[in-house]
């Protein structure tokens, strides 16, 4: 079976699938199906280019939405997973995977199916620690915080492809070109020859381990934004084992009427982009898909949209999760009081835990420091826009004389104090040194001195005078 991997698709189906053309004109066969790694970018309209967190430059329409209104179909059967440039909200609608125009196939948050008897899973996102084990609490309209973090991997989806991966099922890794984006002279797509059954049927089907564990894990389901540990075998927990065992995967089987093909029932949910008639204030919705609704209902499971919208109108929320640590769950998946515990201090490493090196964002240009470290945390500048796609597994420590402070004064005196990193500690008023604090030449004199006492004073008074000589011979 030949199977064609791309890179980053970022919505230019066009070039994709004329590029496999011309591979099939002059290689040995058709390619049989499509593998898309990330920032597919399943844009249908002006309002999923807003839920894409990129600069604006970078939001551009592309191909995709031709595919999405039937005129275009995908030529060979497409599947593909999230990355951090998405129309997140489309993929949203599909938690559990689903057709997001015929012929292309998304895996969801996290997925596994089957093709020809080959198994393909994959999970959707980037790793950040700080959401990393966080419910999905987010839904759109996204604010400047969560249009980042609804794409960050979160432990729940580990979680279950752990239970898939740890019945000591043997599997071949395929090794493969770092692939590039899409764009001329760029190795953007490799073409690889794939061990298959002849007799496996030549469609999309469900894999029954995967559907098993889906629905053992129902009652694992989190839409708060609160910090959540998944079960393990530490004593605080009655079970832990959600793998799929015979007796299960028995019972699923029979739920679905011993059919296991992915049923071709893919329906426009949104209006799609027409470029004779533009519309940039469309509103943006929190949909319910029916392709989620018919796989919950079929398999038992809660999907995770309703979950939230319920949560929505018991909360009174309205969009925006800047607290969202206070914001209980409202799931009807079943009681998880007694896996709720945060058991990090009692378990500082899980030896089962998959330990990942944190992806920077191209566009969380965020500098922090800390008031109680001196270490800041720098992620890349924005102006490298899409481009940037490097994994940093080293932090580059910022130099103290290039961390300025919002209340620091270009120029004044205060800034060659700054660069002393000097510890100044206040205590009891009758056992202070009186020291006049320096001030601008602009500012009046205040009505009462703060008296303070610094550490190491005379070294400092001596460092003082040497930085008024060199103003001097300036």
């Amino acid at each position: 079976m030949r199977v064609a991997v791309a890179g980053c698709c970022h919505g230019e189906l066009d070039k994709i699938y004329e590029t496999l053309a011309l591979a099939e004109r002059r290689g040995p066969g058709p390619v049989d199906l499509l593998l898309c790694c990330g920032d597919f970018q399943a844009v249908r309209n002006e309002a999923d280019l807003r839920c894409m967190a990129v600069p604006p430059k970078y939001r551009h329409m592309q191909t995709f939405y031709r595919y999405y209104s039937g005129e275009k179909k995908a030529p060979v059967l497409t599947v593909f997973i999230g990355g951090n440039h998405e129309a997140s909200n489309h993929l949203q609608e599909l938690p559990y995977g689903g057709w997001v125009a015929p012929n292309i196939y998304y895996l969801g948050l996290a997925g596994v199916v089957k093709y020809r008897g080959v198994r393909i899973g994959g999970i959707s996102g980037i790793f950040k620690s700080h959401d990393y084990r966080k419910g999905h609490f987010e839904y759109p309209p996204y604010n400047p915080s969560t249009i980042r973090s609804i794409y960050h991997v979160r432990n729940i989806e580990v979680y279950k492809l752990k239970q898939a991966a740890e019945k000591g099922q043997t599997a071949k890794a395929t090794k493969f070109l770092a692939l590039d984006k899409c764009l001329p002279h760029r190795d953007f797509l490799q073409v690889l020859e794939i061990e298959h059954d002849p007799s496996a049927p030549d469609y999309l089907e469900y894999d029954i381990e995967w559907l098993t564990i889906l629905k053992a894990t129902n009652n694992l389901i989190n839409v708060t934004g609160s910090l959540w540990n998944m079960p393990e075998n530490n004593g605080l927990h009655t079970k832990w084992d959600y793998s799929a065992t015979e007796e299960a995967m028995k019972e699923v089987l029979e739920k679905l009427n011993h059919d296991l093909r992915v049923p071709c029932n893919f329906s426009v949910t949104a209006a799609c982009y027409d470029p004779n008639k533009p519309q940039t204030q469309m509103q943006l919705v929190h949909r319910i898909n029916p392709q989620t609704t018919e796989f919950c209902a079929q398999l038992g499971i809660t999907d995770i949209n309703v979950s939230l919208q319920k949560a929505k109108e018991e909360h009174h929320l309205c969009g925006e999760y800047e607290e969202q640590d206070d914001v209980e769950s409202n799931d009807s998946g079943g009681d998880r009081s007694e896996y709720n515990t945060d058991t990090s201090a009692l378990s500082s490493i899980n030896p089962d835990e998959i330990m990942l090196d944190e992806e920077e964002e191209d566009d969380d240009n965020i500098v922090s420091a800390h008031s109680d470290s001196n270490t800041p945390s720098i992620e890349p500048s924005s102006n490298q826009g899409s481009d940037f796609s490097a994994s940093f597994s080293d932090i580059r420590i910022l130099p103290g004389s290039m961390i300025v402070s919002s209340d620091d004064t270009s120029g004044s005196p205060t800034d060659r104090e700054g660069k002393l990193d000097e510890a100044v500690e206040l205590e009891n008023e009758k056992d202070l040194t009186e020291m006049p604090l320096k001030r601008r030449s602009d500012e009046h004199e205040p009505e009462q001195r703060k008296k303070i006492k610094r550490r190491n004073q005379a070294i400092y008074a001596a460092i003082d005078g040497d930085d008024d000589d060199d103003d001097d011979d300036a």
